[in-house]
């Protein structure tokens, strides 16, 4: 699975309230979180994004709570996928739960509006504004394959029972 699209660029202990504010929170309408991401991080996030567009972030993103509407709202506006320094880890897996590829790369310099290249399958980022290429941690292939399957429950839905071992 390759991603493609411009970095959004964020720095470090970016909380769920800040991906997505508590007051938006009680619903179950997907697109009213979509509509309220980021915003008191970053007002004119959902005017610059674009479907496909990545988030970028320094170390810790996603700490805080353990809602998973954060990775949910991220994904349901467009964004394909998340890279940074380093992840809260019920942020991660609430990611990787809901379909949301997240990508470690300890070290990079990516810009606002870089235009990345994500090779999901090796962890291979590109940046291609800058011609330059980082190694994230590379997934374990259950979970390149719940991602590929758009989250868990439409991964269990499709394999049942799944063992680690097939």
């Amino acid at each position: 699975m390759n991603l493609k699209g411009a970095a959004h660029v964020y720095g470090s202990n970016i909380d769920t309230d800040r991906i997505i504010p508590g007051k938006y929170t009680k619903t179950l309408n997907l697109q009213d979180l979509a509509d309220h991401v980021l915003e008191d991080l970053d007002p004119e996030f959902r005017e610059r994004m674009e479907v496909g567009d990545l988030v970028v972030a320094d170390h810790n993103f996603g700490c805080g709570s353990s809602r998973e509407q954060a990775p949910l709202a991220l994904k349901t506006a467009g964004v394909s996928a998340v890279i940074a320094r380093s992840f809260a880890r019920i942020f991660f897996r609430n990611a990787i739960n809901v379909g949301l590829p997240v990508i470690e790369i300890p070290d990079h310099d990516i810009k606002q509006g870089d235009e990345i290249v994500v090779e999901l399958n090796n962890g291979e980022i590109h940046n291609l504004t800058q011609n330059k290429e980082y190694q994230g941690t590379q997934m374990p292939q259950v979970m390149i394959d719940i991602l590929n399957d758009g989250g868990l429950t439409s991964f269990l839905k499709k394999h049942g029972d799944y063992s680690v071992s097939k």
